[in-house]
């Protein structure tokens, strides 16, 4: 008789990667000092439901409760193997998937955790905080609005201000992009108050001085400036109109155009590998003076006057292409067409060129002239109307660019002032703009928060404490993508190699900088199976090719954390 053969198979992929890469972290470890449970709770501890819930929506690029349980169901060994206890179906169900935000949602055990384990991936990684970056998006959905509820509208990020929404607050290091830490307010929250309460968490967490804090003109508040140096860090960002009056910038200008100021410029390299100038400024100082919580405080503030020269050219374009259409529109006036009304009176004619010029934002650069033309045309009897001889007038739209005009206002684009309490030797002219031009840093990082691999939008939650702890859940994940990314792009750097075979199609284009997400999909196509024969049980796992090999090493994750899986067991699966 013919022995029975039984083969299953699971999905391995790059989950024992992530977990491996969790567990450095020492995410379980943390999640369980500081979420405490009750009693009841069985099965895997809150942090081993965080890390193989986090392994899900790294791997699957999604985050919603009901596709857990399945996903795990299906990989029970490889979770077992790789968590090191052995799960069941429910350890991802629903409910305990609730419980887990909830617990994620509680601010002041959220603050504890979040210093904690700032603290240690800064000791683990060896990473020396020097600047941290803060910025806010925004996530929409279709929520129900309730008076104090997290979901509101306001100002939407996402171009949906139809839409109630939460607000996130990321405070990042750089140049990781890592979160430090993560604010979920409600949507209409304005952003100026929230920098001061980010700062002191970050200071918090990070047990640090001398940090430079670097954010866009919501954040240079005076409140929040004058906070940030009292505290014995420093400040960078642009001043925005209401701090810096267009007035005023004109007056910080005035001595540039009359040739009394030199400018310094900032060159960098472009794509093609040649230096070129990015920008052109100089510096001066200010004294400030403002009370912060009853204290005075006074400092000297430096200012830099800086034209980004990209800046003024795509200005300068938007302009003339405004100015283009307005003379357009302001000409179709004149223009006769079945079914188009005529305006009547030369105060109609006045208002629809004055709408025309707010409209495309050229008042005072368009010279519009308008001439009165009058005919003398007779008119039939009709009726009992007699004949008569009839004076109408018509009116004619001349226009002029008022060259003058334009070129004053084309020199004045491009301009900004940034401000910094940061020393000479901490910050330089062109230290300070290469820094601020980094801003794309914590934009990808939004990218990825509300996009792949964390997907954050759309969010199906209606309950704001689990809202918040989901949000919080995913900043964790950013954590994850970016110190993978870090690790191997150093370790890459600092050997002169290159990793090539991550690019569908183009198996030998070679990178220096790969993402997190390239890496982590170069792991699809593990499979682990299991083989039954005889009464005997046998494992086998794909073996890992050279690439797999590569990022493991770069990332200094042993090769055993693929190939214990395949080690035979006595237990069939």
């Amino acid at each position: 008789m013919a022995e029975e053969l039984t083969i299953t198979t699971e999905r391995v992929d790059d989950i024992p990667l992530l977990i491996a890469w969790m567990e450095r972290m020492g995410l379980a470890e943390l999640v369980n000092e500081h979420f405490p449970v009750h009693g009841n709770w069985q099965g895997l501890s809150p942090g081993q439901v965080l890390v193989g819930w986090l392994t899900h929506i790294l791997s699957q690029a999604d985050h919603r409760l009901n596709q857990v349980q399945g996903w795990a169901k299906e990989r029970i060994e490889t979770l077992s193997g790789c968590l090191g206890e052995r799960v069941r179906e429910l350890d991802f169900s629903d409910d305990r998937l609730a419980a887990l935000l909830d617990l994620l949602g509680e601010d002041e055990r959220w603050a504890g955790f979040q210093a904690a384990l700032n603290q240690r991936i800064l000791r683990v990684y060896d990473l020396t905080p020097q600047r941290v970056r803060i910025d806010s998006t925004t996530a929409s959905g279709y929520w129900r609005i309730t008076e104090e509820g997290l979901f509101q509208l306001g100002h939407s990020k996402d171009h949906r201000p139809d839409l109630p929404q939460l607000k996130v607050v990321l405070s990042t290091l750089d140049p990781l992009g890592m979160p430090l830490v993560t604010q979920v307010v409600a949507g209409n929250r304005a952003d100026d108050p929230l920098y001061i309460p980010a700062i002191d968490q970050v200071r918090n967490g990070v047990e640090r001085r001398g940090l430079l804090y670097v954010g866009d003109s919501k954040m240079t508040s005076l409140e929040t400036r004058a906070s940030v140096h009292l505290g014995g860090d420093y400040y960078l960002g642009p001043l925005s109109a209401l701090q810096v009056t267009p007035q005023e910038l004109e007056a910080y200008v005035q001595p540039v155009w009359s040739g009394e100021q030199p400018l310094s410029q900032v060159e960098r390299p472009n794509a093609e590998g040649n230096v070129v100038p990015i920008a052109e400024g100089y510096e001066t100082q200010e004294t400030l003076r403002a009370v912060v919580q009853g204290q005075e405080v006074q400092w000297v503030e430096r200012r830099w006057v800086v034209r980004s020269l990209s800046q003024a050219q795509a200005a300068e374009a938007t302009l003339r292409a405004r100015l283009k259409r307005a003379e357009q529109a302001l000409l179709a006036l004149n223009e006769r067409k079945q079914g188009k009304k005529r305006l009547k009176d030369e105060a109609a004619w006045h208002q629809a060129i004055e709408a025309i010029l707010r409209r495309y934002q050229v008042e005072g650069l368009l010279k519009v002239h308008l001439q009165e033309q009058t005919q003398v045309r007779p008119v039939r009897p009709y009726g009992s109307r007699p004949a008569e001889m009839r004076l109408e007038r018509e009116w004619l739209v001349t226009v002029d660019p008022d060259e003058a005009a334009i070129a004053q206002t084309l020199r004045t684009l491009g301009w900004r002032v940034y401000a910094s309490n940061a020393p000479q030797g901490v910050l330089s002219l062109e230290q300070a703009i290469l820094a601020y031009r980094e801003e794309f840093v914590i934009e990808r990082g939004f990218g990825r928060l509300k996009g792949r691999p964390l997907s954050l939008t759309p969010m199906y939650l209606q309950d704001d404490q689990r809202a918040t702890g989901l949000v919080r859940l995913l900043s964790i994940g950013l954590r994850v993508l970016t110190l993978l990314e870090f690790v191997a792009r150093t370790k890459l750097a600092r050997t002169g190699e290159k990793l090539s075979g991550l690019y569908a199609g183009n198996p030998k284009r070679a990178t220096e900088r790969p993402t997190a997400e390239a890496m982590l999909r170069a792991f699809k196509g593990i499979f682990l199976n299991f083989v039954t024969l005889g009464g005997q049980n046998y494992r086998h796992i794909t073996p890992l090719s050279k690439l797999q090999v590569q990022i493991l090493c770069l990332l200094n994750i042993p090769e055993s954390t693929y190939t214990s899986l395949g080690s035979n067991s006595e237990n069939p699966p």
